[in-house]
């Protein structure tokens, strides 16, 4: 059959999406330029059109993960929110996305830092500090109104959210999906908001909307 030429930008990203379908079906070492081809029903000439290597494949689709991961914290309640209380919300939208994508994201990090390439794991290691940076800058604006403890190290309670949400959801992956994840994280949250929280604030354990 012809094949059609499709925009550039279009076609890669046609490309990243059969590598994590590659990766998820079938683990990480099996990404190959031929495994993608067939995938996309390309000629592998037409995969290197688009990228020089498989390496480029994949810092490719970290990006694209990375840009999905900080998209779910722009979220905000509200301008009446508390700061805690709009982290909470955040936090529970990136869940609900999560779940949506059955841990999709995670579950290919994951895999991408098996393979132990350098200039990937580097790669991982950027997004997930500026997704700790959001969360760090979102807790410092809490410091900063006397909602959160002045004393917290904001830089450590960025980086325990993540490793929580991390771990949350690998287990979750890990048990066939087979517990409520938005549950749990809630369950979790009420232990950490009073870890954080100015003693004159009061966890109500309602998720803000």
């Amino acid at each position: 059959m012809p094949q059609t030429r499709e925009h550039t930008s279009v076609r890669r990203h046609q490309i990243i999406d059969a590598a994590r379908k590659v990766i998820l079906e079938r683990g990480s070492e099996n990404i190959t330029i031929k495994a993608l081809a067939d995938e996309v029903g390309l000629s592998e000439a037409a995969i290197y059109r688009h990228f020089y290597q498989k390496q480029d494949v994949l810092l490719f689709l970290i990006d694209d993960i990375g840009e999905s991961l900080l998209n779910d914290l722009k979220y905000a309640s509200g301008p009446k929110s508390s700061s805690l209380s709009r982290i909470g919300s955040i936090l529970r939208k990136h869940i609900s996305s999560v779940e949506q994508r059955r841990g999709v994201s995670f579950q290919i990090i994951a895999e991408i830092v098996s393979l132990g390439n350098t200039q990937l794991n580097e790669r991982v290691s950027r997004i997930i500090e500026r997704y700790t940076s959001e969360l760090e800058s979102l807790i410092n604006d809490g410091i900063e109104s006397a909602e959160i403890r002045g004393d917290l190290d904001s830089k450590a309670a960025s980086a325990l959210i993540f490793s929580t949400i991390h771990g949350l959801v690998s287990l979750w992956t890990l048990k066939g999906y087979g517990f409520n994840l938005r549950k749990n994280f809630d369950s979790i949250w009420s232990i950490v908001w009073p870890s954080m929280a100015n003693q004159t604030l009061t966890y109500t354990g309602k998720p803000e909307r």
